[in-house]
């Protein structure tokens, strides 16, 4: 299914991605710190990424993406690096909250 890989970071992302609007969260009170966190990681492991499947260490297998790509990389490997830092500072800012809340 070459659309496996797309649907699997959808999945990862929508339900993180409509919560954070949440009025409990500070997801979005410190934009800059979103933005690096998401940022800084994306640039270094995406440069990582084409360096790495240029010189033939690691491929992506053509069955499992849609087959756009950006340079040599598969859309999916690019969303990858924004939906799971999104996703991982989703959660720590739920789970500050809710030690909030506990206390």
């Amino acid at each position: 299914m070459k659309t496996e890989y797309f649907f699997l970071l959808a999945i990862c992302f929508i339900v993180p991605f409509i919560l954070s609007f949440s009025r409990n969260l500070d997801f979005y009170k410190y934009p800059l710190r979103l933005v690096l966190s998401i940022g800084l990681p994306f640039v270094m492991f995406v440069a990582w990424d084409m360096i790495v499947t240029a010189r033939g260490h690691w491929n992506f297998n053509s069955e499992y993406v849609i087959g756009i790509k950006v340079y040599n990389l598969p859309l999916e490997e690019v969303f990858f690096f924004i939906i799971i830092p999104f996703c991982g500072n989703f959660t720590w800012e739920s789970v500050k909250y809710l030690m909030r809340k506990k206390k």
